[in-house]
């Protein structure tokens, strides 16, 4: 009798360990008897055989399948909640080459990006799809979603859903389908393993259609979800097979790839220096005036701390005075959701050459307003660089040879000068002494811009001037001196 091994792989697509949590570089955060492990193994299967992992990029949804990034060894992008569809047709339009996945939950795709879906659809934008639907929120613990069958129980819908009040069971494929554009449909379950078997095939199929150039395609897959509809994995098998698949018919609802014809290559995209002409600009101003052009620079500066300490403020007047002396700017906030105490940093990049991406994930300068920020962004800063931290001595264990730290307690020092409000102000002006990165007349317009009153003004230049004679007083070397490795 002929023997057989099993063997038992991780897809190439797949990154050899997963980093979401430290402990468990083995396995996904999904809980047992979710169908987002399943979907994934297929899809990077599909990526595999058809030999594109390396020009692919996935755009993942706000859901339970938020941290598909620690997951897929390719192009990633996260995008906000419902805008999958919106983030792939930018990357599709700019790198026509790329095989641009987009994959989302019914919440996601069903809820809030409803009219983004639809409109991608219409346009037959040249990307794939992935909806996962079991029929429920799963991340934000149990509301009715789009997709949940009439009569089901949720947090929202504890009576059951009926169609009178709730409406009923949005079906997307059968949506979609009455539009023109796309090119295939089709909805799978994964209910079984002979269902799971068939959705292999469609989703390698809708990748493949990508690969041919033939436009949009669309999978719904029908996934169970033990945890939120309180069942076990066999259950919620048994509940996509029976009670979702009674909703959703599993089925192909559109399949034009045999007559379909590859979507034409868009032109060229035009020179960079052709586009002052392009634009009817001269030598780079509207006013035709030769363009003075500034100091070479390339900051990447992060500024961190609780919300409350005017840390959003400081980056943009930053990255506002840095656009008025005529660099590329860019300004990228990330904050909590309380108004006060929670966590709050942002990204400035200010520079003599285009940006290409507005993350500072290496910043060569750090404003640190509390400790936590200070111990959470200096390992990361680029030697040669400045930290600025807010307090009166380093913290221990927060000291780096090859960075310059400055200790100085700015609110306090803002506290002497009017408002402890201002301590933000007086960073900026430490900054300004200790890099002499950006005019003081620029600084002080752009200032101008984000505070109206007269006296707020007047005092935040005041603290910007403290600033100032506190680096002074402290002997900062300045300018070339400093280690920017320029």
């Amino acid at each position: 009798m002929a023997s057989f091994t099993v063997k038992n792989e991780r897809a190439a697509s797949f990154y050899p360990v997963f980093e979401r949590k430290s402990e468990l570089q083995h396995q996904t955060h999904y809980c047992p008897g979710c169908g987002h492990g399943i979907v994934h193994k297929l899809l990077a299967q599909a990526i595999d055989s058809l030999g594109v992992q390396d020009r692919t990029v996935l755009i993942s949804p706000v859901g339970c399948s938020v941290f598909a990034y620690y997951y897929f060894d390719v192009g990633n992008i996260q995008v906000a909640h419902g805008r999958a569809p919106a983030a792939a047709t930018a990357v599709k339009r700019s790198r026509p080459g790329a095989i641009v996945l987009a994959y989302q939950g019914d919440g996601d795709l069903g809820a809030i990006g409803t009219a983004e879906i639809v409109h991608a659809a219409n346009r037959g934008e040249g990307v794939t799809i992935v909806f996962v639907n079991n029929g429920i929120y799963g991340m934000t613990g149990g509301q009715m979603a789009p997709t949940t069958p009439l009569g089901k129980k949720s947090t929202t819908s504890p009576f059951g859903r009926h169609a009178e009040t709730e409406g009923y069971p949005l079906h997307i494929c059968e949506l979609l389908a009455t539009l023109e554009a796309p090119v295939f449909i089709e909805r799978v379950a994964l209910s079984d393993n002979k269902q799971i078997m068939k959705a292999a095939k469609v989703l390698h199929k809708a990748v493949e259609n990508q690969v041919r150039g033939l436009g949009f395609s669309f999978v719904e897959v029908l996934s169970p979800c033990p945890t939120i509809w309180k069942m076990d994995p066999l259950e919620a098998q048994r509940f996509v097979r029976e009670e979702m698949a009674a909703t959703f018919a599993v089925g192909n609802y559109r399949d034009r790839t045999t007559t379909a014809t590859p979507h034409p290559q868009p032109p060229a995209a035009p020179d960079v220096s052709d586009l002052p002409g392009i634009l009817g600009l001269e030598n780079g101003s509207e006013d035709g005036g030769a363009a003075e052009r500034p100091p070479v620079l390339d900051r990447h500066i992060k500024v961190a701390g609780f919300g409350g300490q005017g840390v959003l403020m400081l980056g943009e007047v930053l990255a506002d005075a840095g656009l008025d002396s005529g660099y590329h700017v860019s300004w990228l906030p990330s904050y909590g959701p309380e108004m006060r105490s929670g966590t709050s940093n942002c990204h400035v990049r200010i520079s003599s050459e285009d940006i290409d991406s507005p993350m500072v994930s290496q910043p060569d300068v750090l404003i640190a307003l509390n400790e936590p920020s200070l111990r959470k962004f200096l390992p990361a800063m680029t030697p040669g660089g400045l930290a600025l931290y807010n307090g009166d001595e380093l913290p221990e264990g927060c000291a780096r040879g090859d960075v310059r730290i400055l200790a100085l307690p700015f609110t306090r020092i803002a506290d002497e000068v009017g408002v402890a409000k201002a301590a933000n102000m007086v960073v900026l002006g430490a900054l300004l002494e200790a890099t002499d990165m950006l005019e003081q007349d620029r600084v002080e317009r752009a200032l101008r811009r984000h505070v109206k009153s007269d006296k707020w003004y007047e005092l935040d230049l005041a603290a910007i001037e403290r600033g100032r004679e506190e680096v002074r007083k402290a002997a900062i070397p300045i300018g070339d001196e400093y280690l920017w490795g320029v």
